[in-house]
């Protein structure tokens, strides 16, 4: 599956010496990430990226599905599994209103870190949010729309995703060639 999303490989960690500037310019290729055309691997590869430098933690081998679940449901991951599945309906609305490829990059990414981070023992839907929100911040700097998003509500932020397309999540496509970095070597 296909979005206008950009690859990008990794920000070194920070030192907590840092001035602003140099911590902004060492956000930038992560956020750049964000920017342009990719797919659904190149935007978890960023979620990868800011998880690990924030919280220096990973997992390998999640896989992505989508699904036409309830407008209210941006994802779910089940306990103990390894498929994220993703709302598309969301997405397909999502990418219908956004202005930028950043928003709808943004909105992508705030949702499969959300998830993500339930894949490494984030539970509790208060303390994921809260992580996502501070994993994001601390990659991307205050000001960056995903920052925006994961400090605030989606739904609230974009009233028109209420009324996105929706279902039973009866419906299941598997998104292939997604989380290539730790699968490329037995998932083709």
């Amino acid at each position: 599956m296909f979005l206008p999303l950009e690859a990008t490989r990794g920000l070194a960690p920070t030192p907590s010496h840092d001035t602003p500037s140099s911590l902004a310019s060492r956000r930038a290729p992560l956020a750049r990430g964000l920017d342009g055309p990719a797919d659904y691997d190149a935007v978890f590869r960023v979620v990868r990226d800011a998880v690990r430098r924030v919280l220096g933690i990973e997992r390998p081998g999640l896989g992505l599905g989508l699904s036409d679940l309830p407008p209210q449901l941006g994802a779910y991951w089940q306990v103990t599994g390894n498929l994220i599945v993703l709302n598309e309906g969301l997405v397909d609305a999502m990418r219908a209103h956004a202005r930028n490829p950043t928003e709808l990059n943004s909105f992508v990414y705030v949702i499969l870190a959300h998830e993500y981070l339930h894949s490494l023992g984030y539970l509790d839907e208060r303390s994921v949010r809260e992580v996502t929100a501070r994993v994001t911040r601390t990659a991307f700097g205050p000001d960056h729309p995903a920052t925006r998003m994961a400090e605030g509500d989606l739904w609230r932020l974009y009233p028109f995703l209420g009324f996105a397309r929706g279902g039973r999540g009866r419906r299941l496509k598997v998104v292939t060639k997604f989380d290539l970095d730790t699968t490329d070597r037995y998932i083709r």
